[in-house]
């Protein structure tokens, strides 16, 4: 059974810095695209960034120069390091994992984090 578990996230102020984990048990995820996903108070989900089993990575425009995605195939962990944060950024963090290396279907989720940046 595949299972995602997020750890971090916080409260910070504005031009802080925070960085949120992910860890995947169940399958090793190398070579699956790996993703981060937000969803703020009255607004719909949206895609953050990825992270492919290639290691190339891609981001939301808003986020791009700021948040920096990474992953440790060792450690069957993803990170989202999340710098000059701004208020827009605060929402309920989720990680995503897809079910397929052919095709990018994320179909495990992790529990979601909370991300706070105060003005």
């Amino acid at each position: 059974q595949v299972q995602l578990v997020q750890s971090g996230g916080g409260l910070v102020q504005t031009g802080g810095s925070l960085r949120i984990s992910c860890a995947v048990s169940g399958r090793t995820f190398s070579g699956y695209t790996m993703g981060w996903f937000r969803q703020a108070p009255g607004k719909e989900r949206e895609f953050v960034a990825q992270t492919a089993g290639d290691g190339s990575t891609y981001y939301l425009d808003s986020v791009r120069g700021r948040f920096t995605v990474s992953r440790d195939n060792a450690q069957n962990t993803m990170y989202l390091q999340m710098n000059s944060l701004k208020p827009e950024d605060t929402a309920l963090y989720y990680c995503a994992m897809s079910s397929t290396t052919t095709a990018v279907r994320y179909e495990y989720w992790g529990q979601g984090t909370q991300v706070t940046v105060s003005s």
